[in-house]
């Protein structure tokens, strides 16, 4: 990018984008934009949100590709044999681990998720089991953004017999060079709050039992997102290594499912676009990869109510700058 399209970029993001701790752009491998903002450097920390589900999506790839998980057909209930189903309940148990990752499981809740149930649960993988199902057919795109998600940590505990973070550490963080330091938990909603508004909190979410959320919860850096997007640009390859297979990379980033609301194509917890594919989280936080262009775009974000939207942001001020 030329001197004059990053202080653009900058006053931009200074006007209508405030909320924005960081932004780093990849061009064929290489750092060709790094820039920080509210007093936040490169090591700075924040809960990136939603993003953590495609975290989740490469973990479950890696767990399929050593063997752990045998293929995308299996039950869910396959994996939770301690489980009591409820009496006439029949939807649950023909759901997949496939209707998990493209959002086409049913849930027994209709407008508003039991945010408050969930947050002082103890176990907020039972909780999810008890309330996916019900009379909704299985196939039909219904996002879920707490709630659900936390099933398929579930099944990367039970299937691989290591916690989240520590299967992750080994198989993806430690070979990106990625930190997450601590497991995180909140006494009160006060806690919670001073989290998401936090710059230096290394670490992911889990709930009394120790399961690590799936759908929120993990703090990054825009350089440690950016990685997660050149690994994904790269087809799983870091450092002559093969962290993630080819296969799943293609997969998981191709539309299986669609938000016919917003008319929005999702793959395996990833959302697809004509260009590439993204992660995005509340506030702000996104992952955002063109493939055609070998770009990768990430920024970091403290939460606001209707935030910015930054692939507006990165179709107008960025990709244009790499033509």
């Amino acid at each position: 990018m030329d001197q004059i399209k990053k202080e653009g970029l900058e006053q931009k993001i200074n006007s209508k984008y405030r909320n924005t701790t960081g932004i780093v752009i990849l061009k064929d491998g290489i750092v060709s934009y790094e820039k920080y903002f509210k007093g936040c450097t490169a090591d700075s920390r924040v809960h990136v949100y939603s993003v953590t589900k495609s975290v989740i999506s490469i973990l479950i790839g890696i767990a399929l590709d050593k063997g752990y998980i045998k293929n995308m057909e299996e039950k869910v209930l396959d994996f939770f044999h301690e489980y009591k189903l409820k009496k006439g309940e029949a939807t649950i148990q023909n759901i997949t681990l496939r209707d998990m990752l493209t959002m086409t499981a049913p849930y027994k809740y209709r407008f508003f998720a039991p945010y408050v149930k969930y947050f002082t649960s103890s176990d907020w993988v039972k909780l999810s089991l008890d309330l996916l199902g019900g009379r909704r057919k299985t196939g039909t795109f219904r996002y879920a953004p707490l709630i659900g998600p936390d099933i398929l940590s579930g099944i990367l505990v039970k299937a691989t017999g290591k916690s989240v973070l520590n299967f992750a550490e080994e198989n993806l963080f430690e070979p990106l060079g990625i930190k997450v330091e601590n497991n995180l938990s909140f006494q009160n909603k006060e806690e919670q709050m001073a989290f998401n508004k936090s710059t230096d909190i290394s670490g992911w979410v889990v709930d009394p039992t120790g399961i690590h959320a799936a759908g929120w919860g993990l703090t990054l850096t825009p350089m440690d997102m950016a990685k997660i997007g050149q690994l994904y640009l790269n087809d799983g390859m870091w450092e002559e290594r093969q962290i993630v297979s080819k296969g799943w990379v293609e997969e998981s980033t191709m539309e299986h499912s669609r938000w016919k609301k917003w008319n929005l194509p999702y793959g395996y917890l990833w959302w697809v676009n004509e260009d590439g594919f993204a992660a995005m989280g509340d506030g702000g936080n996104i992952i955002y990869v063109n493939t055609r262009k070998k770009l990768v775009v990430s920024m970091a974000a403290l939460f606001v109510p209707k935030a910015g939207d930054r692939i507006e942001l990165i179709k107008k001020d960025i990709e244009p700058a790499f033509e």
